[in-house]
């Protein structure tokens, strides 16, 4: 069998998407492929083997180069790393030249990165942070290859009881519990085992210009939260955060959260967001002596709070949670067997997925019709999950579904002026898809095949994962739409099982609790609940 280049060329030229996981299982078996093995040293090593197919002209080799990037790109944004090994046939002197190109495509010289470039500068921080030097690519002879021994799954057998006990201790002290998003932040506060109250409050953090405009808010928040709670020091607070966080430090820095900052050229980047880890501390300043300020990322978040839960039911835990929580974004979340977060930076809503759909592609990101994700400038996930996806399928499918929604001008956007209607024009797509708009209701299946095949590729980047995916976040929030997305992704992952964090995951003290309060759900403040759990872990 051989695979064709050119007409995966063809068919992405008319606008049809080439999902990167389909074209993996192609090459994977083809005799015109090349095998390269890539070796990826993080602290651990992680090897994954790819095939990529020979070209027969310049087009077909910029494909070929793409497709390689995308590996390559989406290999960095799980895992980050300090070395990349491409281990093949030496005598393959056309694909030894096109890896060869990836130092200035990945600008791994550079100090100010864009594209490709974002997650070398995410693993360079990551890197730092951890005492390691600075990302780079190696090329290796296959023949020298040697297999590393494979670092046995983690587990412990107390998790179960570790995790239980975390939200036993909420039955005593003030703890608040913070989630933060792209929209907006939302608070949990809790007083001697009590779920006092349930916030939400809108943001626009990506037109932020400094680090303290976006840390402000949060600790305010946190702020108005004790004084609900009655004024005294809090006994701990735990955040949960859009972006990479290693060791209750905030390193991604490529988020669209700090937009604004990066663009500030005011500002020396690197050293402003420097100052973003500072939120800890500031948190810390509301506490009582000895307290926990715990920050984790918003996808580990999501993994951690659905672990507590199923510890509570009696379920096992000991292979770990794997869990995703889709609004604004994609989070991604992993809780090993032995309650750690992989110290990696897990951005499977920045993945690359489709190499096709060039039509969309030439469209700027700032079109609601486009693929190309604002943040990166390239074809990410971010335009095919959360509420970016909603949006652009809606104009696919049926414009009229946004009339009232859009802003004027020649390119279409939701607007955001005089009022932010991001969130109120997902809550209409979500109630037309509820009451059987059809249109609507195939914005959330397709959306659901969508997450269906970042299913697919996070299982062979990330390796064998739990079977189950919990999911979190406003897309679960009303049954009906979750019911759509659940039948999309059964499509595409037949043998994963995604289930909603729901009421029926509501087994602790204070998650039972926000599942009797009125007018919110579960769905909408579980990973709040679960930050104030977080809090109390580290002390089990």
């Amino acid at each position: 069998m051989t695979v064709s280049v050119q007409k995966w060329i063809d068919e992405g030229g008319r606008g049809q998407p080439l999902w990167l996981p389909e074209l993996r299982e192609s090459c994977a078996g083809a005799e015109n492929c090349v095998e390269v093995l890539f070796r990826l040293d993080n602290g651990s090593q992680i090897e994954r083997v790819y095939h990529f197919p020979r070209w027969e002209n310049q087009q077909e080799r910029e494909f070929v180069k793409e497709y390689l990037c995308a590996c390559v790109y989406n290999l960095l944004a799980a895992f980050g790393g300090r070395e990349l090994t491409f281990y093949l046939d030496p005598e393959e002197t056309g694909f030894v030249a096109l890896i060869r190109e990836l130092n200035e495509i990945f600008q791994l010289a550079n100090k100010k990165r864009s594209g490709y470039g974002k997650p070398v500068s995410v693993s360079n921080r990551i890197n730092r942070s951890l005492g390691r030097g600075e990302l780079s690519f190696v090329i290796g002879d296959i023949a020298g290859y040697r297999p590393h021994a494979q670092t046995p799954k983690r587990t412990d057998s107390a998790l179960a009881e570790r995790l239980r006990g975390a939200a036993r201790r909420s039955a005593k002290g003030c703890y608040c519990g913070l989630d933060v998003g792209g929209t907006d932040i939302k608070i949990a506060g809790a007083k001697d085992g009590k779920l006092l109250f349930v916030r939400e409050y809108d943001w626009d953090p990506s037109g932020f210009d400094t680090a303290e405009k976006l840390i402000a808010p949060i600790v305010e928040l946190a702020r108005l939260c004790r004084e609900e709670l009655g004024g005294a020091p809090l006994d701990g607070i735990g955040l949960s955060f859009p972006d990479v966080v290693i060791r209750n430090r905030i390193v991604g820095g490529e988020s669209p959260k700090t937009k604004g900052i990066r663009e500030n050229s005011a500002l020396e980047y690197e050293t402003e967001f420097s100052r973003v880890s500072l939120l800890g501390a500031r948190l810390g300043e509301l506490c009582a002596a000895g307290a926990h300020v715990r920050i984790i990322n918003d996808g580990s978040m999501t993994a951690f709070t659905a672990a507590v839960e199923l510890a509570e039911s009696g379920a096992e835990v000991d292979s770990g949670v794997f869990a995703l929580s889709l609004g604004t974004d994609l989070g991604t979340g992993w809780l090993e067997g032995d309650g750690s977060v992989p110290e990696i930076p897990l951005e499977l809503y920045d993945f690359l997925l489709d190499l096709g759909s060039r039509p969309q592609r030439a469209l700027p990101p700032e079109d609601l019709r486009s693929i190309l994700n604002e943040n990166s400038g390239l074809p990410g996930v971010r335009r095919y999950l959360g509420q970016a996806a909603a949006y652009r399928l809606a104009m696919e499918k049926k414009p009229g579904l946004l009339e009232g929604f859009l802003a004027g001008g020649a390119v279409p956007k939701i607007a955001s002026l005089p009022a932010d209607l991001r969130k109120p024009c997902l809550e209409h797509l979500m109630e037309l898809a509820a009451r059987g708009d059809g249109a609507a209701a195939d914005i959330f299946r397709q959306i659901g095949r969508n997450l269906g095949i970042l299913n697919r590729e996070a299982e062979f980047v990330l390796g064998e994962l739990p079977k189950t995916r919990y999911l979190f976040g406003r897309f679960a929030k009303k049954e009906q739409c979750f019911k759509l997305i659940k039948e999309g992704f059964e499509a595409m992952a037949p043998e994963a099982e995604l289930l909603a964090a729901d009421e029926h995951m509501a087994y602790t003290g204070l998650m039972k609790q926000l599942s009797d309060m009125e007018n919110v759900t579960v769905a909408q403040y579980a990973q709040a609940v679960g930050a104030i759990y977080f809090a109390l872990f580290s002390v089990c």
